[in-house]
């Protein structure tokens, strides 16, 4: 069951979903439910177009992959892809952190949090520093200082760069995200969406919401049509786009502020809860009761 943060003037019909992954579509063990299952696949058979955004890259996917329907596409490293999920993941769209920003945001880094470390995501995979903690889904990355990585020859040296990880041991995760901003906010967007200390660094100006406006908008869909859902700081634009959106139940209190409702956690089906209740709208506009196959 949903609760609404305050009394707002009726939507019109949702005709898209967009949803966060980790810890909002997925459980906390990734693993997809078979009522969410459900939920998506009456919502794309009710007409309501439904997108992944996540800040994962494109090659972490599968987990969701036999899950898009219609278009095949999702919107991956926080808005700086569209990637089609039909053809294995092929980028359709890339809004890459060009690399002289990328290099000012490192250097502006190191003056204001000293001990923070760096990893490149590329449209190729990624790389890191010697200090930063490896990514055991990607045994094949380049380890070497952020400005080796950015500037010299290295694996992937052409690919654009989809976002600039930056981790520090010590620092509070919204006070790093802070100091981050204040630090280069000029040159890049940035967000977070973890746990930790842990900001995710992407071109100015690119963000969940940017990219998904974009899609919305080929699509002859407003944002007044669009039910979001996200747990996370990187979700809070995108939240605060949409005509309707929801915050899980264990979402970080900036998210929870942003949305419009409140649905329960991702380990009780929060999103499928919301998506159910969608379905059953379009339906009842559409004068049917069972989604059409």
């Amino acid at each position: 069951m949903t609760t609404p943060r305050s009394p707002r003037t009726p939507a019109p019909t949702v005709r898209l979903i967009a949803t966060d992954l980790d810890g909002t579509l997925l459980r906390d063990d990734k693993s997809l439910s078979e009522r969410t299952v459900a939920a998506l696949a009456a919502a794309e058979q009710a007409g309501i177009e439904v997108f992944f955004v996540t800040g994962r890259p494109a090659r972490w996917m599968d987990v969701v992959s036999d899950h898009v329907h219609g278009h095949g596409l999702a919107i991956c490293a926080n808005g700086a892809a569209v990637v089609d999920l039909h053809s294995g993941g092929t980028f359709v769209e890339v809004r890459p952190l060009e690399r002289p920003a990328a290099m000012d945001v490192v250097v502006a880094l190191r003056a204001a949090a000293p001990g923070a470390s760096f990893a490149v995501e590329l449209t190729t995979g990624i790389h890191y520093e010697p200090h930063y903690p490896p990514f055991h889904l990607d045994p094949g990355a380049t380890v070497a200082t952020a400005e080796k990585l950015l500037f010299e020859e290295a694996p992937g040296a052409a690919a654009p760069v989809l976002k600039l990880l930056a981790k520090h041991p010590d620092l509070d995760p919204d006070v790093f995200l802070a100091v981050a901003r204040e630090a280069a906010g000029d040159r890049a967007s940035f967000t977070r969406s973890g746990p930790s200390a842990l900001i995710e660094i992407s071109g100015l100006g690119v963000s969940k919401a940017s990219t998904l406006a974009r899609c919305c908008a080929e699509r002859g869909i407003t944002a007044d049509e669009v039910a979001a859902f996200g747990d996370m700081p990187n979700d809070i634009e995108m939240l605060s786009w949409a005509g309707r959106s929801y915050a899980m139940g264990e979402a970080h209190p900036d998210v929870i502020a942003a949305a419009s409702g409140r649905t329960v956690g991702n380990n009780e089906d929060g999103v499928a809860v919301v998506v159910e209740q969608l379905v059953a709208e379009a339906l009842r506009v559409a004068g049917t009761t069972t989604p059409q196959g």
